[in-house]
């Protein structure tokens, strides 16, 4: 019997850097819509799932853009991301669950169905599938799998701040408890610091609404190699939020994350 996949959407309106950004407009859509949109074009059978903080009516905005994709909305802790990712994969009965914040919404179809390849070729032989240790695919492109079994023993043993906030530190900080896999870019390329296609700043919401702009119309489903093409003949567009390259949350917490190096993030910016 197939393994059920559920893909976990982290949400929220409360976005301290950028609030509100998953309802920023993208061709007439919500970018959730837009996100959501390019979830449900990969190859394999997943059921995805919106996941927002309980008790805040400001979240109902959210919860409606889902029920309205025919998706799923589950409401749990604001701030423990691996509790509400856990209490999810519980409630939907997922035998392995996939991490793609709400905050990548150029993500590349066929970059998570790389990923869910790569795991699904190797039956029993991780507990912990991502793109990112180390990444390699422009920045953006975050794919996380999590067996339930994995999941739960994170859920049951992470104890500090940043555990919990951010879902998955616990399992790649501790390789020695998890049997952990990563796919790197077939290209031969690393983009991971030097191209930005995720939301946290202004700037990325009119990188991200322009990509969506010059490519959707013609082909719906572009691709990651489809936007660095672009890129390289409108170099104006890179350079919309290219100053921010490079910046992520490890930026907070460099010393405290032991397998997470400064090279891996911006801490300085303008």
């Amino acid at each position: 019997m197939a393994e059920k996949a559920v893909i976990v959407v982290q949400a929220r309106m409360s976005s301290t850097r950028l609030p509100g950004k998953v309802m920023l407009p993208i061709l007439n859509k919500s970018l959730l819509f837009r996100m959501i949109e390019r979830l449900q074009m990969i190859r394999h059978k997943a059921q995805i799932v919106v996941a927002i903080p309980e008790d805040d009516s400001a979240e109902d905005v959210i919860e409606q853009e889902a029920l309205q994709m025919n998706v799923a909305c589950y409401r749990g802790s604001l701030n423990n991301l691996l509790d509400r990712h856990y209490q999810v994969a519980k409630k939907y009965e997922a035998d392995i669950v996939l991490k793609i914040p709400s905050d990548c919404p150029l993500i590349d179809p066929q970059i998570i169905d790389q990923v869910l390849d790569f795991y699904y070729a190797h039956p029993g032989e991780y507990d912990f599938v991502s793109n990112l240790h180390p990444a390699t695919f422009p920045d953006g492109n975050d794919v996380e799998i999590m067996t339930m079994a994995c999941i739960e023993k994170a859920w049951n043993e992470a104890t500090r701040p940043l555990e919990l906030e951010h879902t998955t530190p616990y399992i790649w900080e501790n390789p020695e408890k998890f049997r952990i896999g990563n796919v790197i870019w077939d290209a031969g390329l690393d983009y991971s610091m030097s191209h930005r296609f995720t939301i946290d700043y202004e700037a990325d919401y009119r990188f991200i609404k322009r990509v969506f702009e010059e490519l959707y119309p013609e082909k719906p489903d572009f691709s990651c190699a489809d936007i660095l093409n672009l890129l390289n003949n409108e170099p104006e567009i890179y350079n919309i939020n290219a100053q921010y390259a490079g910046v992520n949350w490890y930026r907070n917490h460099i010393g405290e994350l032991k397998t997470i190096s400064a090279e891996q993030t911006k801490v300085t910016f303008s």
